[in-house]
């Protein structure tokens, strides 16, 4: 069975997403209690309080997207962006890293945090 990786910065875009879906969600449970208002108005907030922080990280996200290094997949040949020392490409999942102390190694995702990187020569 082989790992599937994903992308970081679609992994964050998908939570953003998510992050929408269950405000609407949450808000729409609320109107199962329109004669309490009070817990009604209290699902109505936490909805929009889950829209509202989806928002925040979709602006993170995009803000991060543009300091990122752009490079084209070895194996699609598409243009993809990379977040860390290891990442995946956007389109077929690749395992790809700049890093060429990291080439030819098995891909982890640890890789990305500081307590594994290895001491400069």
């Amino acid at each position: 069975m082989s790992v599937k990786y994903s992308n970081k910065i679609n992994k964050v875009r998908t939570f953003a997403l998510s992050l929408v879906f269950v405000g609407f969600g949450v808000m729409y449970i609320g109107l199962f209690f329109r004669e309490t208002a009070w817990l009604m108005g209290l699902f109505m907030i936490l909805g929009m309080l889950s829209v509202g922080l989806s928002t925040v990280v979709y602006f993170w996200i995009g803000m991060l997207s543009t300091k990122t290094v752009q490079v084209i997949c070895p194996n699609c040949e598409k243009p993809t962006k990379l977040l860390g020392r290891v990442d995946a490409c956007m389109h077929c999942k690749e395992p790809l890293t700049l890093d060429k102390n990291l080439e030819g190694k098995e891909f982890d995702e640890r890789y990305n945090s500081k307590k594994y990187r290895e001491p400069s020569q």
